[in-house]
C-alpha cells in the first residue's frame, strides 16, 4: 500500500458523509460532529504519512488517533459503509495491527466486494499473518471445478445471468412461431445456465454478508477444547492476529470457532472480533 494511495483513499471518505447509514440504533453524533471527526482523522493520517520516516513513534500516535476518530464515526454516528471501514482498515494496517486491519477490510467487503483496492489491501494484509492455515483439498478442487463462481466478479455473473435468461426467453418466444426442436433445447439451456449464475450470486451474497465470520485480534491466543481456561489447549501453538474463522457458537465470554482448515476450538471473545458485530 503506497503512501499516495493511502492519502487518496482518505480523501474519498467524503462519500461517507453523503451515503446513508445502515445502522438502526440512535445516532449520538450530529452531522457537524461527524464532519469534524472526519477532518481530524484526515489531518492525523496525512501528518502520520509525513512523519513516518523521520519520527515513527509520532506517526504511530497519529495513525491511532485517525483510527479512533473513524471508529467513532462508525459507532456513535451509526454510519456503516464500505469506504469508512476500508479507511479504518488502512489506518490499522499502518499501525501494524493486522487483526483489526483484516477485520475492517472484511467489514468493507460487505459493501464494496468488487473494489480493486480493497481486494489488493485485504490480500496483502492476509499475506502478513503469522498463521498459515490452508483450505482443505476438497475446497481447492471445488474452486477449480467451479472456477466461474470464484474467478468471475459478481457483476460479471449478474450480466451472464441476465443474458442467459434473456436468451431463454427469446428462444421460447421463437419456439411459438418456429416449430424447431433446437429452440426448445436452447430455452432450457438458457434457463439452466441462468439458474446456475443465480445460485452463484446467492451463495456469494451469503458469504459476503459475513454473518458468522470473525478474526482473531489478540497478538496471540491459546485456543482451547472448551469454554474455560481450565481446558487443555487445542493446538500445540497459539493462534495469532489476523486468523479468520466462522463462529459456531457464542457462550458467555467464549467463542466456539471453525478455522479455515476445518479444525474447531474455543477462544475468549475478547481476543476476537466479528464482522457483523456493529
Amino acid at each position: 500500500m503506497s503512501a499516495r494511495s493511502a492519502v487518496f483513499s482518505i480523501g474519498l471518505l467524503w462519500t461517507v458523509l453523503l451515503l446513508p447509514s445502515s445502522g438502526f440504533g440512535a445516532e449520538t453524533l450530529s452531522r457537524e460532529q461527524t464532519t469534524d471527526l472526519f477532518l481530524e482523522a484526515r489531518q492525523c493520517f496525512r501528518e502520520a504519512l509525513d512523519q513516518a520516516a523521520s519520527d515513527p513513534e509520532k506517526a504511530r500516535q497519529l495513525y491511532q488517533k485517525a483510527a479512533l476518530r473513524l471508529e467513532r464515526i462508525a459507532e456513535d454516528g451509526q454510519i456503516h459503509n464500505g469506504k469508512l471501514f476500508y479507511n479504518i482498515g488502512n489506518a490499522y494496517f499502518r499501525l501494524g495491527d493486522i487483526g483489526r486491519a483484516i477485520l475492517n477490510y472484511r467489514r468493507a467487503e460487505r459493501w464494496i466486494p468488487n473494489d480493486a483496492n480493497l481486494r489488493q489491501n485485504l490480500g496483502y494484509a492476509r499475506s502478513r499473518r503469522i498463521d498459515r492455515i490452508e483450505e482443505p483439498q476438497r475446497t481447492k478442487v471445488l474452486q477449480v471445478l467451479l472456477f466461474w463462481h470464484y474467478d468471475l466478479s459478481a457483476r460479471s455473473r449478474l450480466t451472464l445471468f441476465t443474458l442467459c435468461l434473456a436468451g431463454a426467453c427469446l428462444a421460447a418466444s421463437l419456439r411459438l412461431f418456429l416449430r424447431r426442436s433446437f429452440l426448445r433445447w436452447l430455452a432450457w439451456l438458457g434457463v439452466g445456465l441462468a439458474l446456475l449464475f443465480l445460485g452463484s450470486l446467492a451463495l456469494d451474497g451469503r458469504a459476503r454478508s459475513g454473518q458468522n465470520a470473525g478474526v482473531i485480534l489478540a497478538d496471540e491466543v491459546v485456543a482451547r477444547k472448551g469454554d474455560s481456561q481450565t481446558y487443555q489447549p487445542s493446538f500445540e501453538t497459539p493462534l495469532h492476529a489476523g486468523t479468520e474463522f466462522e463462529l459456531l457458537e457464542a457462550r458467555q465470554d467464549w467463542y466456539h470457532i471453525d478455522l479455515l482448515d476445518g479444525r474447531q476450538c474455543w477462544v475468549p471473545a475478547g481476543a476476537a472480533g466479528l464482522v457483523t458485530s456493529r
